[in-house]
Order: C-alpha cells, then structure tokens, then sequence
C-alpha cells in the first residue's frame, strides 16, 4: 500500500485533514494516469453495522438506508475541492451480488469457487458536483440515497436498469501481473525452504513455516480490527435536496 501511495489515515479529523491535503497535492503532478478510490461508508458492510446506521437516520428523521451505510463526507468533499482542477469526473460505482448467489469470500477464492458480482458504474462530470463544501457533502449524500434505492430494485428485479449491457472483456495486464508475482512468490518460497534446510531438520522447517503463517495470521487480524471505524464520528446532518427527494418518490 505504501509503495502504491495509499493514503494513511487514523479516523481524527485533525489529524487526517492534513494528511489528505499533502496526499492531494503530490497527485497534481504525477506522471501517469492514475485512479483515487474513496469508500465513503468508511467501513464495512455488515447487518450489525447497517443495524446501527438505520436507528442514528431514525433517530435523527433521516432517509433510513436498507442496503447502504450513511456516507462520511468530510474525506469527499476535501477530495473534490482538492482534485476537481485536474481530474476529469468521478465514477460512482455500485456492487451488488443476488440473492441467488453465494457471496464471495477467500475461502470461496481459495477453494477456486466463483460468485457472480455485477457492477453498476456511473459516470459523473467533475463540473456537475457543486462548489460549495456544503454542496459537496449533500451532493454525496442524495447520491447513497439514490444508491440504496438502486439496490433496493436490483434485489427485488435481479437488474440494475433496462440499459444493455456492455461487455468489456478482461484485461490482459491483470491476468499477467498476477501471473509475474504469483510465479515470484512461489519461487522466493521454495528458495526459502531450501536454505532454511541447510540449517534445520525437515520437522523444524514445517514448525517454522506454521509459526510464521500463524504470525502473519495474527498481525493481520489485528491491522483488521484496528481498521474497524467505531471511533470514527457518526454522520451528522444529513437531509435529502429536493431533487433527490423527488426523484424517488413512488409514480
């Protein structure tokens, strides 16, 4: 992540604006084209974590999501301010799996099972979102709004809209990355082994080898936990523009 120039945060707006600031700023020259994926919900998706997004809109009278959680905007509107000089649009893009479908996990990767995932992408000219701060944010929020009604369709319909479907095919450079590090990897493991043997009996090796993955194990369990955004603050007012409103009132 450091090396493909993640951006770190630690969930304290004082802390992170700054941080976001300098991020931004090293993009306005960079010399390749490049892609910023921002997860707005900040976390995520489970049924206890949606759970507590739909009592804080209830709580507060606002639209109750039932397939999103409420959007941070904060990160957002520091990245349109920031980045809408040199970067052309902002494509919104909405995952959803059926129903009928199993969800993808990495013991389904690991295992070579597949789950069908569809995509929906839109795609938004960086001169439609507004100038204001304020505008920003509520231009992000009428937008999670409009996405959870769009998967709100998708599940009772199995479709995203009656637009045809383009396909795109699968790029070859994915295919060819995954291959080079894949190969890599297993090489650097077997040279490994090889001279861990030099020095060590067979049974040593394997307790070796099961402490380390046990290790690694335990270290991402902790970064995964420590990533979880309950020290975040809630979202805080957030209503519904009349546009939006409007457009998805029942016809």
């Amino acid at each position: 992540m450091w090396f493909s120039d993640y951006v770190f945060l630690e969930r304290s707006w004082g802390k992170d604006e700054r941080t976001l600031q300098s991020g931004f700023e090293r993009l306005a020259d960079f010399p390749m084209p490049f892609w910023l994926a921002l997860f707005v919900e900040g976390t995520r998706f489970t049924q206890a974590k949606l759970q507590v997004a739909q009592e804080f809109a209830a709580s507060r009278g606002l639209p109750v999501p039932k397939n999103v959680l409420i959007p941070r905007t904060k990160g957002f509107v520091s990245a349109v301010t920031h980045l809408r000089s040199f970067v052309p649009a902002i494509y919104d893009a909405t995952v959803a799996v059926a129903n009928s479908q199993p969800a993808p996990t990495f013991l389904r990767i690991f295992r070579g099972q597949s789950s069908v995932i569809k995509v929906l992408v839109e795609r938004h000219s960086m001169q439609e979102l507004p100038e204001t701060a304020d505008g920003i944010a509520q231009w992000c929020k009428d937008a999670f709004v409009t996405k959870d009604a769009t998967l709100e369709k998708y599940f009772e319909k199995d479709i995203f809209s009656d637009k045809k479907l383009q396909d795109i095919g699968r790029p070859k450079m994915s295919l060819f990355v995954m291959i080079f590090w894949s190969s890599f990897l297993a090489y650097a493991t077997v040279r490994l082994f090889q001279w861990l043997s030099l020095f060590l009996a067979s049974w040593q090796v394997i307790a070796f080898s099961v402490a380390f993955l046990f290790l690694v194990t335990f270290i991402m369990q902790i970064l995964i936990q420590s990533s979880e955004s309950e020290r975040s603050t809630p979202a805080t007012n957030f209503t519904l523009s009349e546009g939006t409103r409007q457009s998805l009132l029942p016809k």
